[in-house]
């Protein structure tokens, strides 16, 4: 059963026209990260590979690729927890940083916090030797249009929010059943200045867990969202209440993936080849 990777691009709605990109870009996210844990890897090396990924790519809202605040900028949370040492670290409101995820872990090994944010932040990235990127290149033609338009006069914060995903992220188990998870997230699309987002759920099993916090989270503000999980036996399950969500996990060489609700995937991991 082990190890088992999951990974998840993001809840909410999905234009048909990114369907396929969202969907492409978690599957190599969870081909990246599983490949460390075939290797014998750490879960934590996995996740915040699997993470790294989707920051790297545009169609998610995480790195490059965030949504720009209200000001026109990016910032970011991440987030990462050890199940091995009950560690976690933390950064938000991080601005001019290309892997917030990496960061995150940083917090987590090298301090003695669990979350760093803003100018404190970016601080910490280049005491650590992390390099500042320019803003502009975390910023695609994408999020600066649908900033603009959410601007408008008249314009309809919730249409606006449609088409772009809130946090990705990662849970995995490796060989020794240590459980490691990981997240990032440019938040939301014209948010205030300074917002901090995205807070943890511990639950029952994978997928009662699950469906508790969903449910919970849809009873108490009328929120959707999604969430992946996964148990030290390497049961998972990727569950959401939004219309869509692109996931993808890797188990036993077997590639699961898809975006709607009740869809289920599957094919080889390994890619023929040409």
């Amino acid at each position: 059963m082990l190890p088992v990777l999951v990974v998840h691009g993001g809840a909410g709605h999905i234009p048909k026209e990114r369907a396929e990109l969202s969907c492409g870009g978690v599957m190599e996210a969870v081909r990246g990260g599983y490949s460390i844990l075939r290797a014998g890897g750490s879960a934590m090396d996995a996740v915040v590979e699997a993470v790294t990924l989707l920051e790297d790519n545009p169609a998610y809202n995480a790195g490059r690729g965030s949504v720009l605040n209200v000001k026109g900028e990016v910032e970011m949370d991440a987030l990462v927890m050890d199940g091995r040492t009950l560690g976690s670290g933390a950064v938000s409101a991080v601005r001019r940083v290309k892997n917030p995820v990496q960061l995150a872990r940083l917090v987590m090994e090298k301090t003695n916090h669990l979350c760093l944010t803003a100018e404190g932040a970016s601080q910490f990235a280049r005491a650590m030797g992390m390099e500042e990127v320019p803003e502009e290149s975390l910023i695609t033609d994408y999020a600066r249009m649908r900033w603009r338009k959410n601007l408008a006069p008249g314009a309809n914060p919730v249409e606006c929010q449609m088409g772009k995903m809130g946090t990705v992220g990662a849970v995995a188990v490796d060989v020794e059943g240590n459980i490691a998870c990981a997240t990032s997230t440019g938040g939301m699309l014209n948010q205030m200045a300074g917002r901090v987002g995205d807070t943890p759920c511990v639950g029952k099993s994978a997928e009662e867990a699950s469906d508790l916090a969903l449910a919970y989270m849809r009873e108490r503000v009328g929120g959707l969202g999604g969430v992946v999980v996964v148990d030290p036996q390497g049961n998972w399950a990727a569950r959401f209440s939004s219309l869509q969500m692109a996931w993808a996990a890797a188990r036993q060489g077997q590639l699961h993936y898809g975006l709607y609700t009740g869809e289920h995937f599957t094919e080889p991991l390994e890619k023929p080849s040409q």
